[in-house]
């Protein structure tokens, strides 16, 4: 069954940093990538990659402190963070899709999704 299961969430300070993780199961996936979701707020993506190398692709708030990454063989694919600030407090959704693009589309495009995990940085 597809699945993708996201873990790695935690509380952490300003300046902070932490390492997501995204399993997915079921099958390899050509596009992976992050939305994140603060309450009363629109998700918003955070970076994408595709499988062929290409990319990775970043939203400009994340530029120069975001990092992602993947391991084919695992089909996992990670969201190092860094430099975290309050701002960057929300729910973060692994998505993934079997389609390639230049770039990450919108969220309408990625078919999966996981149940997210939770990163809360404080002042």
């Amino acid at each position: 069954q597809v699945q993708l299961v996201e873990s790695g969430g935690g509380s952490v300070q300003a300046g902070g940093s932490l390492r997501l993780s995204c399993a997915a199961t079921g099958y390899s996936y050509r596009m992976m990538g992050w939305f994140r979701q603060a309450p009363g707020k629109e998700r918003q993506g955070v970076a994408c990659l595709r499988d062929d190398g290409a990319g990775p692709f970043y939203s400009d708030f994340v530029k120069g402190r975001f990092t992602i990454s993947k391991d084919n063989t695992k089909d996992t694919v990670y969201l190092e963070m860094n430099s975290l600030q309050p701002e960057d407090t929300a729910m973060y959704y692994c998505v993934a899709d079997r389609e390639r693009w230049a770039g990450c589309p919108s969220e309408k495009y990625w078919d999966y999704w996981g149940q997210g995990t939770q990163v809360t940085v404080s002042a």
